[in-house]
């Protein structure tokens, strides 16, 4: 029994081996018929064929070839250079003796779209959950110049070299599973800039962010964690430390991107001290190892819900604020408006994408003159009984409740006991009063888990989000 286990043993691995040899061109599946690769950029693409063999690399925009040679495993890679985005559309042709092509690529805009469950959730919505106006984009949604690549889900306890999905062109056959916020994104993106989007769809419901990052950035903040050595070790399939940016990330870092999104935060609502480090040692480890320069992200602040007790999520929410201070090229879109205090997922999708799409709009395109960012307090003064913000925006045309009483400011005094007050708007300044507090020392808005705004900028009506002026 043992010679037949051993002689089996040694004939799979000489067929192994064999193959290896002998192995035709193969794709990681990121490349693809119907991807979009970064415009005017150095392209990364790699693969694996034969091995320690010459591989050519031919596209078809510049009839230029680029050639690698593949190492013991097979492995190789190469940069190509790319066009001005448009609408034609190219071939890539890959040989190492024997040939593949590559068809239907176009030229365009490239982001990563990542989190949690409100980024996972697709345009058909979730059982008993619709995206609002759903049917209708999807009804109108055929468009050539939009195309998504959505990652399946693996959880892994090490760095994989490749995962399984594919790009999918735009069309009422292939939008109802597309990420909804994902989709609104790149959908004004490809509206406003008159270039094919590709839009990379990564995430896992329920995910923690500590699953997206690598080893060394989780211990930069987090010394002692735990990091699965195999993937019995994986006590969260979705949570546990690295097991997303194996599966989910690793097999796609290094492919041409301008930028990313990122919807995720509701996992971490419990710890929002150490969110604000987490987020930025991933935002700042992902940009280190894609290699492709500092390159914007913006996400989405988690919105008002009755988690139903625990830590009130204001504290996560100013956390995610502090986000655009602590990391460099981010911007944050306040979803204080969406309704859904019973639903964690908020049906008003098209809010949360198109708010993204405003800052990539505004700050990695240049579109100057747009309003993009709801206001920030910039500062507080006290005067006798009344407590005046100044929000960093011009005075006109300023802030509106659009006629209504607003209810959701609360004042202390010394005593750090917070009563309701009322408040009005003037411009850029609100003014805020409680009978109860005789000397206000602190301000908070929406400052608890379901009270929604009811403030905005004129320009852009774009929501203020919740926040203290207190530390306590």
């Amino acid at each position: 029994m043992k010679k037949i286990t051993k002689r089996v043993f040694v004939i799979l691995f000489l067929s192994s081996a064999l193959f290896s040899l002998n192995a035709e061109i193969r794709m990681p599946v990121i490349f693809g018929d119907n991807m979009v690769l970064q415009q005017q950029s150095e392209a990364a693409i790699w693969g694996w064929a034969k091995a320690n063999t010459s591989v050519r690399v031919t596209t078809s925009w510049n009839n230029k070839s680029y050639s690698a040679k593949s190492d013991g495993q097979g492995y190789w890679k190469l940069k190509v250079k790319t066009p001005a985005a448009g609408y034609t559309p190219y071939t890539i042709t890959i040989s190492d003796g024997k040939a593949i092509t590559l068809n239907n690529i176009l030229i365009g805009e490239v982001w990563i779209c990542s989190g949690q469950s409100n980024m996972e959730m697709p345009m058909k919505g979730f059982g008993n959950q619709p995206i609002e106006g759903g049917p209708e984009a999807i009804a109108t949604s055929r468009n050539p110049g939009i195309r998504c690549f959505t990652m399946k889900k693996a959880s892994k306890s090490a760095p994989q070299a490749d995962g399984e999905g594919t790009w999918e062109i735009a069309g009422p056959e292939t939008t109802p599973d597309f990420t909804a916020t994902g989709y609104y994104f790149g959908r004004l993106l490809n509206q406003a800039l008159d270039v094919p989007v590709g839009l990379i769809h990564t995430s896992w419901g329920g995910s923690r962010i500590e699953a997206w990052m690598t080893p060394s950035s989780i211990k930069s903040v987090i010394p002692n964690v735990q990091i699965p050595a195999t993937d019995a070790d994986i006590k969260s399939q979705n949570g546990t430390p690295t097991v997303l940016y194996n599966g989910m990330l690793h097999p796609i870092v290094g492919y041409g991107i301008r930028g990313a999104i990122w919807y995720q935060g509701e996992s971490n609502r419990g710890e929002p001290d150490r969110y604000v480090e987490l987020f930025d040692k991933m935002v700042r480890e992902w940009r280190t190892i894609w290699q492709v320069g500092e390159f914007p992200f913006y996400y989405c602040q988690i919105a008002p819900y009755n988690y139903g007790g625990g830590l009130n999520s204001g504290f996560i929410r100013e956390a995610q604020a502090k986000g655009m201070k602590t990391t460099p090229n981010t911007g944050m879109a306040v979803l204080m408006d969406s309704d859904s205090p019973a639903c964690i997922h908020p049906p008003k999708k098209k809010i949360a994408g198109e708010r993204m799409a405003l800052w990539a709009l505004a700050k990695t395109y240049d579109m100057n003159k747009i309003h993009y960012r709801s206001p920030e307090v910039q500062s507080v003064t006290m005067e006798g009984r009344v407590a005046i913000l100044t929000m960093d925006i011009p005075s006109s045309p300023g802030l509106t409740s659009h006629g209504k009483e607003i209810l959701q400011f609360q004042v202390a005094g010394d005593n750090k006991w917070f009563h309701p007050a009322k408040a009005a708007i003037a411009g850029n300044r609100i003014f805020v009063f409680s009978p109860n507090v005789e000397k206000p020392v602190a301000v908070r808005y929406c400052f608890n888990d379901t009270e929604a705004t009811e403030i905005f900028t004129v320009e852009g009506n774009l929501p203020l989000s919740s926040f203290r002026t207190d530390n306590w």
